[in-house]
């Protein structure tokens, strides 16, 4: 994907001549900068939310069924199906054992068997963090769901072929970040030619 044989250069990136921050907590950070842009156009404010870094679970049970999250998410103003899905309790906990507490607490699952499928950026205008899946094949329910205080989420366990027709019809719609991690367990599936995941037509 390059135009190296055309005679092109790289981008330059901006200059930033000044950055401050005007609101940080746990959850996020918005950092203005002035910048100058390679033509010499100057920007300011340009505006920055920075993240920590995000997780989310590709969850399939032994009868080829994916375990997703309902919720309502305040920032579309409705409910959004996603996978199980959540951040680090706290800097430099480790992204898969987030993933594993949040699919517990979340949902009630667990499993034995994950696999990294790999990472993506989030938002690459406006945000700095990535998000990152993991697979957990052959999950089952162990528990009850154990929520904080300001979640309210219904788990929602759909046959696999159910799951991919509702997608490609329109009738069940996922953050386009999710569909990342489809792609990444697609790409996962054909290398490593697992049985379980080829079953599922990927």
């Amino acid at each position: 994907m390059t135009d190296a044989g055309k005679g092109s250069s790289a981008v330059e990136p901006w200059e930033v001549l000044d950055s401050r921050y005007s609101y940080r907590d746990r959850w996020l950070s918005v950092r203005s900068d002035t910048v100058r842009v390679p033509n010499g156009t100057i920007l300011s404010p340009y505006h920055t939310i920075e993240f920590p870094e995000w997780v989310c679970a590709v969850t399939l049970t032994p009868d080829q069924e994916i375990v997703l999250i309902e919720e309502y998410r305040h920032g579309i103003g409705r409910n959004s199906f996603e996978l199980p899905c959540g951040m680090p309790d706290e800097e430099g906990e480790d992204l898969l054992v987030a993933t594993r507490r949040e699919l517990l607490e979340e949902t009630g699952y667990a499993a034995d068997e994950w696999h990294v499928l790999g990472s993506a950026t989030a938002n690459t205008a406006r945000q700095n963090n990535r998000v990152h899946a993991f697979l957990a094949l052959d999950a089952r329910k162990v528990a009850d769901q154990a929520l904080d205080a300001g979640e309210v989420i219904r788990t929602h366990v759909l046959a696999w072929q159910q799951f991919v027709d509702d997608l490609a019809e329109g009738r069940l719609e996922i953050p386009g970040m999710h569909l990342a991690a489809l792609w990444q367990l697609r790409t996962f599936a054909r290398k490593t030619r697992d049985p379980r995941l080829l079953a599922l037509g990927l």
